[in-house]
């Protein structure tokens, strides 16, 4: 069935996906810009910093799976609008702190709210999207994680150097009350959405299948006897620590690395998070295309994963480079891949399972990826404090990257032998 031509209303929905999401990653970016100016106003060394995002990772792991299954029960419009109300008034509350351990508070609230975000949002392009169409719609969302990203190192400087470090988490902090008058205006889902016509809705339940029965409280055990499952947490749970790293310490790692001034917009940072919506759209697009062009929807998936999980493989050799700007290119090309494998990986649930089950399932992986991630900055933390000391953190750095390298390849790899076998 061809796309419908005169209304695409599909489209607006998805825009408001998008903000959020670009809500959601400038929200969390501001911590790892501000971190050099924090360590001096409150003596932090890094164990002291992991701590922090340790606080973050934690609480974002259980609200993965809490939030995954709450959005399931309530619906998209009401868990959304109540993990961005949350998230928004808890980044906001990150200016009032004066201690460590009211960072740990706020970002340890930061975490559980924020954790809403994806399984809402993959909830939500499985309902206005036909299967052919996801991987495209969410590589387009999720690139709102990456335009966070870039507008984060614009704006925090600005911030910072006028008003300081407090007014910088209070005044993006309050960015997402605006996007809560816009949800809660325009967002339905497609049966009760009254401009959405015929030929859309047709276009939209086209390649889905008959409509089941939605159940009100889902299983833990159902869920679980799913291979897809399993094989979306294995992906999330040896890419998403890596994914930490890049968007919590990169701006450090330019700064103890290559001097650079994080008081100033930093042009390697723009650069490399600029990449990532090109990786995030062009991910979804290439799966999205193949499809289109016949490829069997799994093959399509895993084949484009390959391509990403080798895109990152060239990060493992950074220590071999001094360049800054030859370092900046080889990390823009391993985190616009890892939005592309990311795209790809999250659309994989809506494929195989019904609409009700889709945010509990992205809640359980995505708590298993949160859980990788609570040791990991501590890992972090314990290698760069030993290479500082010993007068050499690009050695520690070095380390990180060569475990991003191959983190990828071996989760397709995993993934593949998982789906081997006839999925439940």
């Amino acid at each position: 069935m061809q796309a419908p031509q005169n209304r695409n209303i599909r489209w607006w929905m998805l825009s408001l996906v998008f903000l959020a999401t670009t809500i959601n990653y400038l929200d969390r970016q501001v911590m790892g810009l501000l971190k050099p100016v924090l360590e001096k106003e409150f003596s932090w060394d890094e164990k002291d910093y992991s701590y922090i995002v340790m606080a973050f990772t934690t609480t974002y792991a259980i609200g993965y799976m809490a939030m995954g299954r709450f959005i399931d029960r309530v619906g998209t419009k009401i868990g959304y609008a109540v993990s961005l109300i949350v998230w928004s008034l808890a980044s906001i509350g990150h200016g009032f702190v004066k201690s460590t351990i009211g960072f740990i508070i706020a970002r340890s609230t930061l975490g559980i709210s924020e954790a809403g975000n994806f399984p809402a949002a993959i909830k939500s392009v499985a309902e206005w999207f036909p299967k052919k169409e996801r991987a495209l719609a969410t590589g387009i969302f999720n690139s709102g994680a990456t335009v966070g990203a870039i507008l984060a190192p614009l704006l925090v400087p600005f911030i910072l150097g006028h008003y300081g470090w407090r007014q910088t988490f209070v005044w993006i902090g309050a960015l997402g009350m605006v996007w809560i008058v816009l949800w809660w205006k325009f967002y339905a889902v497609p049966e009760k959405t009254k401009n959405l016509n015929k030929e859309e809705l047709q276009y939209i339940k086209s390649d889905q299948a008959e409509k089941t029965e939605e159940k009100t409280k889902i299983p833990l055990s159902e869920l679980l006897k799913y291979k897809v499952t399993w094989s979306f947490a294995i992906g999330k749970m040896l890419t998403d620590p890596i994914w930490y790293f890049f968007m919590f310490w990169l701006p450090a790692y330019f700064s103890d690395v290559f001097k650079m001034d994080l008081t100033k917009p930093s042009l390697p940072l723009i650069i490399i998070y600029s990449g990532t919506t090109i990786g995030s759209i062009g991910g979804g697009y290439l799966s999205s295309f193949l499809i289109k062009k016949g490829w069997a929807i799994g093959r399509a998936r895993s084949i484009t994963m390959l391509l990403f999980a080798l895109m990152v493989v060239p990060v493992m050799f950074s220590k071999y480079v001094d360049n800054m700007w030859m370092i900046t290119v080889i990390i823009a090309f391993a985190t616009a891949a890892h939005q592309g494998w990311g795209a790809n990986l999250m659309t994989t649930v809506g494929d195989q399972l019904p609409n009700s089950y889709v945010s509990s399932v992205i809640g359980f992986g995505g708590m298993l990826g949160s859980a990788a991630g609570i040791i990991f900055p501590l890992f972090i933390g314990i290698v760069l404090d030993t290479f500082k000391k010993a007068g050499n953190v690009n050695g520690g750095y070095n380390i990180i990257f060569f475990i991003a390298g191959i983190s990828y390849v071996a989760a397709w790899g995993l993934i593949s032998l998982i789906n081997r076998k006839k999925t439940a």
